[in-house]
């Protein structure tokens, strides 16, 4: 600790550009950067945005799943659809935590994102139409959330990176739901086949478009694997992502949706048609088939809320109280 002192100590002298070098410096050697330590503003700035959005994707994702718990089609199928949604909003409450560690306060978080600033995945704003969609979601977006957010564990931002541990065990245990969910329907009767078919071929292009646009086309990926808060590009993880699932999908007996998919033997990996980024950016600019819904449905939970918050708070405050009579009390005697 006193190492660590003496560290910090030497970061926060001298001037910017020599401060910006001993924490790109440190960042370099793997060592992970506390709260308490000097950062460049960029890079706080960046991890901000970043936590912030992901605590927002696991927020608005128990939505389109949420809408499926009391149409689950029997008891096992709905406590386990409760218990991943459950998931979900406690890895937003982790992450808000890890965010607040920033300096920026749950509160100012989640009314940029009620106020449509925030951004959170795109993937969300699809409808799940079937019950197959529940299975696609866990199989699909599980498995593409899983897939960018292991490197996560090694982000060079030490409170982010420790969330992320316990997020991610939890999301390959949904993954993996998921994917027995679409093994029994695709195992089932033509029509249950035929819908988790239908499931994929919605899913499937939406789920490569969470990694992010094209690396030339990204804003934030240089500087942020320059950090460290990334390890890999878009790019390399959707070519992991697709890789892993073709052959899942040609396990279940399913076709991925793309004329142009076919092995290279040259470079050992499945290649894919074009993606339609034009789509893409229309979801993330508000005009995708549940934007509009999905901010709806959260100011509503949100103000529904506000009795709780209030009451919290009550409580709160009143405790404090007791303890400081206690305390005077304790002093006087």
């Amino acid at each position: 600790m006193y190492t660590q002192a003496l560290n910090n100590l030497e970061i926060e002298t001298g001037t910017d550009d020599e401060r910006e070098a001993r924490f790109q410096q440190r960042v370099d050697d793997e060592e992970r950067i506390e709260p308490n330590d000097w950062m460049p503003e960029g890079y706080r700035k960046t991890l901000v945005r970043q936590i912030a959005q992901h605590a927002h994707s696991e927020i608005v994702g128990m939505l389109p799943e949420g809408n499926w718990i009391t149409r689950a089609p029997s008891l096992r199928r709905k406590a386990a659809l409760l218990a991943k949604v459950q998931d979900e909003g406690g890895h937003g409450l982790y992450l808000y935590a890890a965010a607040e560690t920033l300096g920026k306060s749950r509160e100012e978080m989640v009314d940029e994102l009620l106020s449509g600033k925030a951004k959170y995945s795109s993937i969300f704003n699809y409808p799940t139409l079937t019950w197959a969609d529940i299975g696609a979601i866990g199989w699909l977006v599980d498995g593409a959330a899983i897939m960018n957010q292991i490197p996560l564990c090694r982000c060079s931002y030490g409170p982010y990176s420790r969330a992320m541990i316990r997020v991610c065990k939890e999301e390959s245990f949904h993954q993996r739901q998921g994917y027995e969910l679409m093994l029994s329907l695709a195992n089932g009767t033509p029509e249950q086949k035929e819908m988790a078919q239908d499931a994929l071929n919605r899913w499937w292009w939406p789920s490569l478009m969470m990694f992010g646009p094209p690396d030339g086309d990204s804003v934030h990926s240089g500087k942020s694997m320059a950090w460290k808060i990334k390890r890999f590009s878009n790019d390399d993880l959707r070519q992991k992502f697709i890789d892993a699932t073709v052959p899942q999908a040609h396990y279940l007996g399913l076709e991925i949706p793309d004329p142009d998919l076919k092995f290279n033997e040259e470079t050992g990996h499945w290649d894919i048609g074009e993606i339609d980024w034009t789509e893409f950016q229309n979801v993330v600019a508000g005009n995708g088939p549940c934007n509009r819904q999905r901010i709806k449905q959260r100011r509503a939970a949100h103000e529904n809320g506000a009795w709780v918050r209030e009451a919290a708070v009550a409580f709160a405050e009143k405790r404090r109280a007791r303890k400081a009579a206690a305390a005077e009390a304790k002093q006087a005697a």
